[in-house]
């Protein structure tokens, strides 16, 4: 394996340890806690985890170790379960608590096969360059088929005909071996997600912020526009909302709404106006169509709490499928019109 670049030890301040325990979280449970904090707290973590530099694996197990610590003996998140359940109950709802436990201990036993799989073909496939073709068809062969396909689409022909070849005759790898790519690749790409500066670090933040309320995430983009408006830029640029879903391609828009139940698709659509409207409308089938139509002309009206949760279900199937490489994310000019 090629040699990953050197991460040196140093000294985190609070605001550092907290968003390293944030980043190493799934972006729900850590929307989930940030949606508790005050503004300036948000403020304040928002900034650090958009400043963090990359953190070598033994600190962050030395931080998660600290966290640990703090909710009793013992070095096991599940030994303390009933711990940080206390700790929680009555901050979070009964339901969160027990989704963040079990997602905080599942994070630990979860494949790193499946864990790569969810980084960007654009970190992967510089990565797999610098690797012997053999390699590169052991890695592939154990991601998820659609990050695989798009990583080879991403590699040069002839490098990309001899992977294959390669793939289409591996044999079984001894288990040490495989171990210690495993582990490789772990600190390359969970440590530090991005070989190249921190541009992952971005896209971590932007997944997390997709999660929030609107009003949130416009606080926290603010605030850090205020002071590292370059980041800002960036995150501006990879975030996707409810308001960017009419600016999908024709064939991922109608992908997107068969995958709708018309009930949800009703209430999020009460409040935006015609032109969003009628491009939403002009990508389902007739009958659908007429039925939504009906709906929102004499329909009962939603408060604004229903409305914002049925966009932000749709807004996170979108981003689902997208990921699931079912849609296509891209809002670049529309390729194509929409057959009725």
């Amino acid at each position: 394996m090629a040699p990953a670049p050197a991460v040196r030890t140093r000294t985190l301040s609070a605001n550092e340890k907290v968003a390293t325990l944030l980043m190493t979280m799934s972006q729900d449970s850590a929307a989930t806690i940030m949606k508790h904090l005050s503004q300036d707290d948000l403020k304040t973590v928002s900034h650090a985890m958009a400043e963090l530099r990359p953190v070598p694996l033994t600190q962050i197990e030395a931080v998660v170790d600290e966290f640990v610590e703090q909710f009793g003996a013992g070095t096991s998140l599940a030994g303390d379960a009933d711990r940080v359940r206390s700790l929680l109950t009555g901050v979070l709802p009964d339901d969160q608590i027990a989704d963040m436990i079990a997602e905080m201990e599942g994070r630990v036993k979860q494949s790193i096969w499946d864990r790569l799989s969810a980084i960007s073909e654009t970190s992967l496939v510089p990565y797999l360059l610098n690797e012997h073709p053999q390699t590169m068809a052991l890695v592939l062969g154990k991601l998820h088929p659609v990050t695989a396909a798009r990583v080879m689409g991403g590699l040069p022909k002839d490098l990309r005909d001899n992977v294959t070849r390669r793939m289409l005759t591996a044999k079984a790898v001894v288990d040490d071996a495989l171990k210690m790519i495993e582990t490789t690749l772990h600190e390359d790409f969970m440590v530090n997600l991005s070989l190249k500066g921190g541009s992952d670090s971005h896209a971590r933040m932007a997944e997390i912020i997709n999660k929030m309320e609107l009003d949130q995430m416009e606080n926290v983009l603010e605030g850090i526009t205020q002071t590292h408006p370059k980041s800002a830029e960036i995150l501006r640029s990879l975030l996707f909302t409810f308001d960017d879903i009419v600016k999908l391609n024709p064939r991922s828009l109608t992908t997107l709404f068969d995958a709708i139940d018309n009930d949800q698709l009703v209430i999020a659509l009460k409040g935006t106006d015609a032109g969003f409207r009628n491009k939403v409308l002009s990508c389902l089938a007739s009958r659908t169509r007429r039925m939504v139509e009906q709906e929102l002309s004499s329909g009962e009206p939603s408060t604004q709490r229903e409305v914002n949760d049925a966009r932000r279900k749709i807004t996170e199937l979108a981003l689902a499928m997208g990921q699931r490489g079912e849609i296509d994310l891209s809002t670049g000019d529309e390729d194509g019109e929409l057959v009725n």
